[in-house]
């Protein structure tokens, strides 16, 4: 078990096995250079895209979609579903360990905010009206992945 706060451990899909990687940890200023201004205001901001104009939404290939921030493995496609709302929606991430919730009070309502978990930025949300096998949908703005093929 890894105890470093420095470190996570999380699921590899590459690698097929756990891994610790170092947190990433960057100042306002760095991740600004790092990222697009829209990545930004979702990731850092968390900001919402429009429904229906994630770059992702439609995908279909097979493979797996990473943190646009540090480049986590977050969901795979094999996990991916069409929930009708407009944004890419996962019953399941690659592996618990791989995301994080926290509580979303914003908006006037009560909401579970999925964080990636090796640089806490905003992925999206997560609601109990998914399908089988975990009945969740984690509902992610396509500006928040990056797609690498499997």
């Amino acid at each position: 078990m890894n105890n470093d706060e420095s470190t996570v451990r999380v699921f590899s899909v590459e690698q097929g096995a756990y891994i610790d990687v170092e947190k990433v940890i960057r100042s306002e200023a760095e991740w600004r250079q790092l990222l697009t201004p829209q990545q930004y205001n979702v990731l850092r901001e968390e900001g919402t895209e429009r429904a229906f104009t994630g770059a992702l939404l439609g995908n279909k290939e097979r493979g797996v979609y990473r943190c646009a921030g540090c480049g986590n493995d977050l969901y795979h496609s094999d996990h991916k579903f069409d929930s009708g709302s407009g944004w890419p929606s996962y019953y399941q991430a690659v592996a618990p360990e791989n995301v994080a919730t926290r509580l979303d009070r914003r908006l006037f309502m009560t909401r579970n905010e999925l964080i990636c978990r090796r640089c806490e930025s905003h992925l999206g949300h997560v609601f109990d009206d998914g399908p089988p096998p975990t009945g969740k949908r984690h509902c992610i703005n396509s500006t928040s992945l990056t797609f690498h093929p499997l």
